[in-house]
């Protein structure tokens, strides 16, 4: 496996993403506050907000696990299971480079989540 390969890509997801975050932050308490003028803006905005957010809280998890990869590369554990150490698929490790878990343990630790209720 060619680890300088997949230390190459997280470096570039870690920079995309630590912008992104950056950037959608400041973009989300713009649109905020430069857009309440009256009841129905605030409201708008408040939403438009909210899922800005969303959208950087998703990026923030991300960008910490490409970090937790890189220390994988350091550490020379990368394309390892942090479960049982077996190797991770090449294909799984193109597809999310971030993965710390091989497809096996992936499915167990995905069917022992609880179950995510809807909220309206």
């Amino acid at each position: 496996m060619n680890v300088q390969h997949y230390k190459q890509r997280l470096l570039d997801l870690e920079k995309t993403l630590a912008a992104r975050v950056t950037r959608e932050t400041a973009q989300g308490r713009g649109d905020f506050i430069d857009s309440a003028h009256d009841a129905g803006d605030a409201s708008v905005a408040d939403e438009t907000a909210a899922e800005t957010f969303t959208e950087v809280d998703a990026d923030s998890t991300v960008l910490q696990q490409v970090r937790d990869a890189l220390g994988r590369v350091a550490a020379g554990t990368f394309g390892r299971c942090i479960v049982d150490g077996g190797p991770i698929d090449e294909a799984r490790l193109e597809a999310v480079p971030w993965t710390p878990y091989c497809v096996n343990h992936q499915r167990r630790l995905e069917g022992a989540a609880p179950p995510h209720a809807s909220t309206l």
